[in-house]
């Protein structure tokens, strides 16, 4: 283990299960010695002319990411460093002013669609996780998530999904599994999987 954390990326498609997974890694770990972090943090600032085009904007590309903050973040929590990390304003498209203090911990983990896309990101990691979960499920989890929590209506979110987000899963998303170590099927209701997982992180950590 690299600089004695623990990095382990929690990837999948969007509504997967990813953040539930890594919430019960977390509970399993002992949250005080545990940082989680989001992909979707590292969302691009937006310009002028992609807000005056929202509806075109595609959220689920590589493009709309800012791999190389993210490495630079997880670098220095894995040198033992405090860093800032963004938060993303889903409602105003924006990042917000107030960023989060992350404190280096025993066992980071850095979930999200983009999670184990970027090679150098990849290779910082001890433990790399993809969740799959069936399609017709995820749409669902999104539409309650979006309406409830981002501002948007049903319309709105499935038409997105038909453009951007399944199309980004096809060619982005679903060939990462390859590079994973572990596929979790059904997310967190998988708790057998679940169960073998946070033992067996466990024990690395404590070994």
């Amino acid at each position: 283990m690299s600089s004695g954390s623990y990095l382990i990326g929690v990837g999948g498609g969007s509504a997967s299960g990813k953040t539930s997974i890594s919430h019960k890694i977390q509970e399993a770990i002992d949250s005080g010695d545990c940082t989680l972090i989001s992909s979707d943090c590292f969302y691009k600032e937006l310009s002028q002319s992609d807000l005056q085009n929202l509806h075109n904007y595609n959220w689920d590309h590589p493009d709309a990411f800012d791999f190389e903050e993210m490495q630079h973040c997880l670098s220095k929590l894995l040198n033992g460093e405090e860093v800032n990390i963004p938060v993303y304003d889903y409602v105003n498209n924006r990042r917000s002013d107030t960023p989060i203090a992350a404190k280096p911990t025993r066992v980071i983990i850095l979930e999200g669609i983009m999670a184990l896309y970027d090679p150098k990101i990849r290779d910082m990691m001890d433990l790399k996780i993809f969740v799959h979960t069936d399609s017709d499920e995820c749409l669902a989890r999104r539409i309650l998530r979006d309406t409830q929590y981002r501002g948007r209506d049903v319309l709105s979110v499935i038409n997105q999904y038909r453009r951007f987000v399944k199309p980004a899963f096809d060619e982005f998303i679903s060939p990462m599994m390859k590079h994973a170590d572990i596929i979790v099927p059904r997310g967190a209701e998988n708790k057998v999987a679940l169960d073998l997982l946070t033992k067996n992180i466990k024990l690395t950590i404590e070994s």
